[in-house]
């Protein structure tokens, strides 16, 4: 079975998206917008329960806000080894990705775990290609795409 962000990714028509992933679209909408300022008042608007907003929220996204500005946000466990970090940095420069956040935890029982968040926007390979790189080194345990769109 696959992990969560791998695979492949889809460009689909809106009128084949089901019903609950359009009303996700539409209170991810309202919630970007300012019309409502909370994920429950949201839902409720559009007459979506929670739980299906966060199983979609963070994998169907309008083309236009990944068209715009690509931003990836990658989680990374991996063995604690000096300069493990700094590999993986330039696995990133290398793909040509703008580092915007790092979060790294404090190592338990020699393992850590890590959190990019990447501008991809001048990237010019694919993201699994990139994903696949992040894996090679090895001290790395697993790399799991969280999300993609924009900011």
């Amino acid at each position: 079975m696959k992990q969560l962000g791998e695979g492949q990714f889809y460009l689909v028509r809106e009128d084949v998206l089901t019903e609950s992933m359009q009303k996700m679209l539409e209170a991810k909408r309202l919630l970007a917008s300012g019309e409502e300022s909370t994920i429950q008042d949201a839902t409720k608007r559009v007459g979506l329960s929670r739980s299906a907003f966060y199983k979609y929220r963070d994998t169907v996204f309008p083309f236009e806000s990944i068209a715009r500005e690509r931003v990836l946000t990658i989680f990374i466990q991996l063995e604690d080894r000096k300069g493990s970090l700094a590999t993986l940095l330039q696995i990133v420069s290398n793909a040509k990705c703008n580092v915007l956040t790092i979060h790294q935890t404090i190592p338990v029982q020699a393992r850590a775990n890590i959190t990019l968040s990447l501008d991809v926007t001048e990237m010019p390979i694919k993201m699994e290609e990139l994903l696949q790189r992040l894996k090679a080194p090895d001290f790395v345990d697993s790399v799991t795409l969280i999300s993609s769109g924009a900011i």
